[in-house]
């Protein structure tokens, strides 16, 4: 067993919700929490809200304020192609372009600050508290620097609803 946190092991997410709560009604927040899927009442629970998607609102609207300007700049000013009652800014022409280069942007973007920000890269030797964590089985981590005295009410909690390792 680590020394500096202690894992709750629940064979199910009705008694990982049930502990989850309790302890949190004790005033401690786990530090982590891993299901085999995505437990609703734990995600409101922990806090954690993301704002990646502010972040991919934003790369949208510049990329595709970047990409028109381009377009626009290249097909009307720069060099622009005078024939056959073609009009001209053929601003339609670019729609397409834009909709498919805006989404490549984002996608790309997004990818690059998730990865950023959960600090994961390639060759990162991944921290596993257990075995079966997300594979059949729920882990609770909590830090036991968070605990303070009550170290002896959450591992009863924890040994009512699971196990401890």
């Amino acid at each position: 067993m680590n020394k500096k946190y202690i894992l709750g092991v629940f064979n199910d997410e009705a008694t990982l919700v049930d502990a989850f709560e309790k302890i949190k009604a004790k005033g401690i927040l786990p530090l982590e929490v891993y299901t085999p899927y995505p437990v609703h009442e734990i995600l409101e629970g922990m806090g954690k809200k993301t704002r990646i998607t502010h972040a991919a609102f934003f790369y949208g609207l510049f990329a595709a304020i970047g990409i028109l300007s381009f377009l626009t700049y290249a097909a009307v000013i720069d060099w622009p192609l005078r024939y056959g009652g073609k009009p001209f800014n053929a601003f339609p022409s670019f729609i397409v372009v834009t909709i498919v280069a805006t989404i490549l942007a984002i996608t790309l973007l997004t990818l690059f600050t998730f990865s950023a920000r959960a600090k994961v890269f390639p060759g990162k030797k991944a921290k596993i508290f257990h075995e079966r964590a997300t594979d059949d089985k729920f882990v609770m981590v909590i830090s036991k620097e968070s605990l303070g005295g009550s170290e002896k009410d959450i591992q009863a909690i924890i040994k009512e609803h699971g196990e401890i390792e």
